[in-house]
């Protein structure tokens, strides 16, 4: 049995980044950037007024000085012509700004006359222009990798990027096992339950950026879970949920075994999520899940996220920690390392988590009422009121 640690140190190192794929910019939002980017054009292209008023020279401004408007520029449509001394553009936000112009005075500071402008007695005398270049310049880039935002989407199509090179999605395999398993919307038999924690699962790594294939349930023979792994060709990764302990029925470990799975180890010092393992199948990253569906959804967010964060190529994130004021008393911990479900509040101005009363592994209600995991060290001794503790959000 291995720590955690361990395990996840393990587990990221089975898992490659995945190559690049082109994708449409308007399909890019949420996608990791797999290489630098790099623009061929300045933004703004041109010097351009970020006020409306008129393009003058500055060196002409004093209080009442007169113009004489001989045009205007507008975005998209620009003044063709120069500005001499004592001449003025009627000049847009966006548009930009005439050759020999250097500075747009406020139409606020003005008072228009037929075809002269005046300058107000009182003004605050500011350019008024965006500089070429001013928000990027041509070889200017974006680098990768990094998970491209709304505003880095603006960015690219500022940048005149149509088409963007990203990471391509990791498609995640997943294979819930178990005779005991009907699908949500089926007729349980008298000994059955529904089939959770592949749901679960897939809603937890598709929001990471995964495609999951939700896989038929795999029956507990041999047949049948041989049958659920030819399903999972293809796929970056193979989950199995359930049968990865060592009951008789618990078969998963030796049915993957006898199709060539290389295990890299069996069992975490964790609780919940004792029956890990995991292995290599084919090439391709095998990971067994225990089949409680709070042990399977705590280990997708202890193992599998950061696993796929490296197979984006963003690096093993592992989820981050932090300090919380423990709001109740804990007895002792034991020799695993314990993911408590917790729920978080402020008091007395600290970030506080209580630990709920139930901590059974079965326990979806308390899982999906925690607001994050209390994590609690081997040997962790008792706990008092107002220690600080760590925790992960949910």
């Amino acid at each position: 049995m291995i720590s955690v640690t361990q395990a996840l140190e393990t587990l990221v190192e089975l898992c490659p980044v995945l190559p690049c794929e082109t994708v449409p910019l308007r399909d890019a939002a949420g996608r990791v950037l797999g290489r630098d980017v790099i623009t061929n054009r300045d933004q703004p292209p041109f010097a351009a007024a970020s006020m409306d008023g008129y393009a003058i020279a500055a060196a002409r401004t004093k209080p009442g000085a007169v113009f004489r408007v001989i045009g205007e520029s507008a975005a998209g449509n620009r003044f063709a012509g120069n500005v001499g001394n004592g001449e003025a553009v009627r000049i847009f936000t966006g548009a930009p700004v005439p050759k020999g112009a250097d500075l747009v005075m406020m139409q606020e500071n003005t008072h228009r006359d037929g075809d002269n402008v005046i300058l107000s007695e009182d003004f605050d005398l500011q350019q008024n222009i965006r500089a070429a270049g001013t928000d990027f310049k041509a070889g200017s880039k974006v680098s990768a990798p990094r998970l491209l935002t709304p505003a880095h989407v603006a960015l690219l199509a500022a940048m005149n990027i149509a088409e963007v090179p990203v990471t391509r999605r990791p498609v995640v395999a997943l294979i819930a096992t178990g005779d005991e398993l009907v699908m949500p919307g089926d007729e349980p038999g008298p000994d059955q339950i529904i089939a959770s924690n592949g749901f679960g699962l897939a809603a937890m790594l598709q929001a990471a950026g995964a495609e999951a294939r939700l896989l038929p349930i795999a029956r507990d023979n041999r047949a049948a879970l041989e049958f659920a792994l030819r399903l999972a060709e293809g796929a970056d990764m193979i989950v199995t949920i359930g049968g990865a302990s060592v009951g008789d029925h618990d078969i998963v470990h030796r049915v993957a075994s006898d199709a060539g799975l290389k295990t890299a180890f069996h069992k975490v010092a964790m609780r919940p999520g004792k029956p890990l393992m995991a292995g290599v199948l084919d090439g391709v990253p095998l990971i067994g899940l225990p089949g409680n569906p709070v042990s399977a959804m705590i280990c997708g967010q202890v193992f599998l996220l950061p696993c796929l964060t490296k197979m984006l190529g963003l690096g093993a994130r592992a989820p981050a920690r932090e300090t919380a004021v423990l709001g109740s008393p804990l007895a002792a911990n034991g020799g695993r390392e314990h993911y408590m479900r917790a729920r978080l509040g402020i008091e007395n101005g600290a970030l506080t988590v209580w630990p709920a009363p139930r901590q059974d592994s079965a326990l979806l209600s308390v899982l999906a009422d925690a607001h994050a995991l209390l994590v609690r060290p081997p040997l962790d001794p008792v706990r008092e009121t107002g220690e600080p503790v760590q925790i992960l959000r949910l």
